[in-house]
């Protein structure tokens, strides 16, 4: 199948049957959404979830947490993947958003990139869900699945998958298409024991595809092999019943 074709089957799926999917993280504003995103870096959105109430309770606006210190901040987050370091990356994003910004999230993917904590995944997440941007975040779920799937080919590292799919996936479905791949990454295509069972995508899926000539293959070899041995057998048992019988007839003689 072409990959072009893989891309139609792919938007024609998720636009019918998940038109309205958007992320898991529960934030009322830009700034509650970067700060839930930083923190979700290698950590589930349900733990992120757990945290984030009191969070955002305690610092409510950017000049807030800017004016806490990373002692603090620590002790709000320490239950989420490496409370050290995103304790640091709250505070400091929250002072540069104050004092070069204006306590305003940008827009520009290139100038959130310059706050703490904010590499090119977070930077794509609040462009795409918050300014409604045509950009894609790529996440350890989106890289699994766009492989998977066979929607990008030989892409080895995220910058490249979110290359090939801004280039072949619609620019108005560039948004939710995120949200669709990690859906399916999260609870479908994951990632040791992807449940092929239930995807709906397998009919044009290049890793289920793969997966199962690999399965055929392997099977026939298997067969093939048994097929070797039970002749082999059987020959075995044809020459010992021969010298039986022809023992047999010498001692008769």
């Amino acid at each position: 199948m072409l990959r072009a074709e893989r891309y139609r089957h792919f938007v024609e799926y998720f636009s019918k049957n998940q038109p309205g999917a958007e992320t898991e993280l529960h934030y009322t504003n830009p700034f509650e959404l970067l700060i839930a995103v930083i923190l979700s870096a290698q950590c589930t959105d349900k733990r992120i979830n757990q945290v984030t109430p009191a969070l955002f309770e305690r610092f409510p606006t950017p000049e807030s947490l800017a004016a806490s210190n990373v002692d603090e901040v620590f002790t709000y987050i320490r239950s989420v993947s490496y409370p050290n370091n995103k304790a640091k990356h709250l505070v400091g994003m929250a002072k540069m958003l104050v004092e070069v910004f204006n306590g305003v999230v940008p827009s520009d993917i290139n100038e959130l990139q310059k706050m703490p904590g904010v590499g090119r995944k977070t930077a794509n997440v609040i462009a795409s869900v918050v300014y409604d941007a045509p950009a894609i975040a790529v996440d350890t779920h989106v890289f699994r699945v766009a492989d998977r799937i066979g929607l990008t080919t030989n892409a080895r590292t995220p910058l490249a998958v979110e290359k090939q799919l801004v280039k072949y996936l619609p620019t108005e479905t560039l948004a939710i298409a995120h949200h669709w791949l990690i859906l399916h990454g999260r609870y479908i295509c994951v990632a040791r024991s992807p449940k092929c069972e239930i995807c709906p995508l397998t009919w044009f899926c290049r890793y289920y595809e793969r997966a199962h000539t690999e399965t055929a293959l392997i099977k026939a070899e298997a067969l093939k092999l048994k097929k070797a041995k039970d002749a082999k057998r059987k020959k075995s048992l044809d020459a010992i019943s021969k010298q039986l019988a022809k023992r047999s007839v010498d001692k008769n003689s």
